[in-house]
């Protein structure tokens, strides 16, 4: 890489790091704890590139990209935040960054976008008025309707990242996913970050009679209709509302035709083919599909997540409690067939039934001890579960087989497990890259507890798995794997 970049992040460990690796691959680094001295080096000219953390001290870097763009229109701009919220994701782009990065991030990730920077145009400004809003702190109140939407999973980012592109596009979207995943916090932030927000978002449920569909396109009219459960629909219903789409879309008042926006199953292809869909609202509502992953595959999330879930609780007057690290993982090891759903029920019923400031393991251990699939104990694997076709999202085993028992042998428990997997498909066969897919379940947790047990010693788990040391470090990149001595740098 050729260029100079400024680094501003006021944790001098990621400035250290940072400069190193930039000038190992031949840049020119100026590395600064603060917005103010970035600012003097744009005004100076310096620099081919900015990465900017948001929450400095002297300011928010996001608020700081306009003021960049008016002094320096060329400069690409990567913002890297721990704020892992769509708030954040949507903020970033309305403001023509470059491109952003959740912390934590992989040093080899954001050198791939910093060499992508360099070498391509910046894109032009959107109009958009990104200085609006407030410090980033104050983006995810407690009564913020998208405030469940935080993630750092490869899966969650992926859909902040299209979700912040379509916000604003006059495209029919269906939100496609499992119950309780959040389909309808997603299509809601669509609505409510959108242009559309000052109109009215109008919900249409199965619940909802025939002669109801007119009154709610009219009232939706200019904002947003949302059609809860699309597939559940009465074929009727489903009729008449493709005749009203076609009035809007085509009418004198077509300028002001509701955006739609739909949930579905995690397959909504298949519902249509199943004959639940009808085929011609299907295509007229899937202008883009969104899948919103469910909470098995996104497990690293499960604690911060909780967290989030037991402060938005104590906002709403519940008692305020914490969660305990051995209480995160007594939550990771569960299956969470109801989602976040059921993450917020388990969570709210834990803050009122318990007197101590922090909730333990034990504790989560018994509200969870009626729920079906689960084994006790923090280290318990969970069971495989799958309601339908499997969607790419989907995992073919859970994060490691389950032993059968204290005598059972591992091959046989996988066995069954496998054996689960296909008859959950019925006539179908499992999506294509069985094989792989297998091999990363069961590869994941093994590698965890071998680090675990050596202590986070990469060198020492390596010899302990008989495999080299690069090709460890490789497979905990791969795997998205956290390592106590800390492989995430950032």
């Amino acid at each position: 890489m050729d260029g100079t970049v400024l680094i501003a992040d006021d944790d001098r460990t990621i400035r250290t790091v940072l400069t190193q690796a930039l000038t190992r691959a031949g840049c020119r680094v100026h590395a600064t704890g603060t917005l103010s001295q970035l600012m003097r080096w744009v005004e100076e000219g310096r620099g081919d590139l900015v990465v900017t953390d948001v929450m400095m001290p002297d300011g928010n870097g996001i608020d700081m990209i306009p003021q960049i763009r008016r002094t320096r229109a060329d400069l690409p701009v990567i913002v890297i935040s721990a704020q892992n919220t769509i708030v954040t994701t949507i903020r970033a782009t309305e403001a023509d960054a470059f491109d952003y990065l959740p912390k934590p991030f992989d040093l080899p990730d954001l050198m791939a976008r910093v060499r992508a920077g360099l070498s391509r145009r910046p894109r032009r400004a959107t109009g958009a008025n990104p200085g609006d809003g407030g410090a980033e702190g104050a983006e995810t109140p407690a009564t913020d309707p998208a405030a469940a939407l935080v993630g750092r999973a490869p899966a969650m980012q992926a859909l902040f990242r299209t979700l912040a592109r379509v916000v604003n596009a006059d495209l029919p979207v269906i939100v496609a996913g499992e119950s309780g995943s959040g389909r309808t916090t997603v299509a809601r932030a669509l609505h409510e970050f959108g242009d559309r927000k000052g109109a009215a978002l109008v919900r249409l449920t199965p619940a909802d009679a025939l002669d109801a569909l007119g009154d709610a396109m009219v009232r939706a009219t200019g904002g947003t209709l949302l059609i809860e459960d699309a597939g559940s629909l009465d074929p009727t219903v489903q009729g008449r509302l493709v005749g009203l789409i076609e009035s809007a879309e085509s009418g004198p008042d077509r300028a002001r035709a509701p955006r739609l926006v739909a949930t579905t199953g995690p397959d909504p292809m298949a519902e249509m083919a199943a004959g639940r869909l009808r085929q011609d609202l299907y295509y007229r509502l899937a202008g883009l599909v969104l899948t919103v992953p469910p909470l098995r595959a996104r497990l690293d999330d499960i604690p911060p997540l909780a967290r989030h879930l037991l402060a938005r609780a104590a906002g709403q007057g519940l008692p305020g409690r914490t969660l305990g690290q051995d209480a995160a993982e007594v939550l990771r090891a569960h299956p969470f067939p109801g989602n976040v759903r059921e993450l917020e029920n388990l969570l709210r019923r834990l803050a009122v039934t318990g007197s101590a400031p922090d909730i333990g393991a034990d504790e989560v251990r018994a509200a969870l001890g009626g729920a079906a699939g689960y084994a006790a104990g923090p280290a318990a694997p969970p069971v495989a579960r799958t309601a339908g076709p499997a969607t790419p999202e989907a995992s073919a085993l859970p994060q490691a087989a389950a032993m059968a028992g204290p005598t059972g042998r591992l091959a046989e428990s996988v066995e069954q497990h496998l054996q689960r997997y296909f008859d959950l498909h019925g006539d179908q066969l499992p999506p294509a890259g069985l094989y792989d897919r297998i091999l990363r379940e069961i590869e994941r947790p093994l590698i965890q507890i071998a680090l675990d047990a050596s202590g986070g010693n990469q060198l020492r788990c390596a010899e302990l798995l008989g495999i080299n040391r690069n090709t460890l470090r490789k497979k905990v990149n791969d795997l998205n794997i956290e390592v106590t001595r800390r492989r995430r740098l950032m």
